[in-house]
């Protein structure tokens, strides 16, 4: 079978979520959603467009829909703020651009964007991340606007509890986005507003190239959702990367195997994979993980439950 001629797959975090968990209704929501971030993304791509583009689309999409972690709809921290995080990547030259800490963007995967393309550096943080976002004129908004009473509840319910570092149980609602283009280009992006009740300026593993985010036209591209601390322990993305360009390892496989070597270091989660022929491919250690992809061959699949791997 000829391959597509460009790809595109996106998640919208991996967690404890089930058929008996989410009502059908929810489900319907969670669905429309991954769709609609899923035609933003493609419609780049069916235009001849960049796969850069294509992922930054389809990520601020997610980014402002209050259904997940990322942008509007952010977790809290155990303080009661919220602090984006996001990265993404060029598999064409390796050029990359990141941020954390950032509390007033709307879109955190465009301030990333430009720090890659208009900054010397690949990484930004807090308060200097937000004099670069206004330099470059990325949209701001007050940060009641990303507040959404379910988190709000899922804080209150955290706090609760007591005794825990941070809320690690329940779902990882980072959102990512991988494509490959027409012309034969990777790009990566993710966007995450980490886990409920963090403290101490926390990051995770999104915004860290490598480990959350990772594109090389070389080998693959992935975006990863998770126990943050293991992943950037593993090195998840730049490992299944790796595998593949080394070792000639299939994209399934890859994934497989590095999630593999999460769990047995005690965590979960899930990525999202591309591979330099166009080729798709998730897998995941948790119930579920909300998922999208399409091509130009025709293909377009929508899931948030099982099976835990699909090439």
């Amino acid at each position: 079978m000829a391959a597509p001629q460009w790809s595109l797959a996106i998640h919208g975090g991996a967690g404890a979520m089930t058929p008996e968990t989410l009502t059908p209704e929810e489900q319907a929501r969670y669905e429309a959603a991954l769709g609609l971030a899923l035609d933003a993304g493609t419609r780049v791509l069916a235009e001849g467009g960049l796969a850069l583009d294509a992922v930054e689309a389809a990520v601020t999409a997610l980014e402002d829909d209050p259904l997940f972690n990322a942008g509007r709809g952010a977790v809290f921290t155990y303080a009661g703020a919220i602090e984006h995080d996001a990265a993404i990547m060029d598999g064409s030259t390796r050029d990359a651009g990141a941020i954390a800490g950032v509390g007033q963007v709307r879109h955190p995967v465009r301030l990333a964007r430009a720090v890659m393309e208009h900054s010397p550096h690949v990484f930004l943080a807090g308060q200097g991340a937000e004099e670069f976002a206004a330099e470059q004129d990325i949209a701001a908004v007050d940060p009641a606007w990303f507040a959404t009473p379910e988190r709000r509840r899922q804080l209150e319910e955290f706090k609760a509890r007591k005794g825990a570092w941070f809320d690690s149980d329940i779902k990882y609602g980072t959102v990512g986005a991988v494509a490959r283009d027409s012309h034969g280009n990777l790009a990566a992006a993710t966007s995450t507003g980490g886990l409920t009740g963090k403290r101490w300026n926390r990051i995770g593993d999104s915004p860290v190239i490598g480990a959350g985010t990772y594109a090389d036209n070389r080998s693959g591209a992935v975006s990863a959702t998770g126990a943050g601390e293991l992943f950037i322990r593993v090195g998840v993305a730049h490992e299944i990367c790796a595998r593949m360009r080394l070792t000639g390892a299939g994209l399934q496989d890859a994934a497989d195997a590095v999630l593999a070597e999460v769990a047995a270091l005690g965590g979960k989660g899930g990525v999202i994979v591309a591979a330099p022929d166009g080729a798709t491919a998730f897998a995941f250690t948790t119930p579920g993980m909300h998922r999208a992809r399409a091509d130009g061959a025709g293909l377009r699949e929508i899931a948030i439950f099982g099976p835990r791997s699909g090439a």
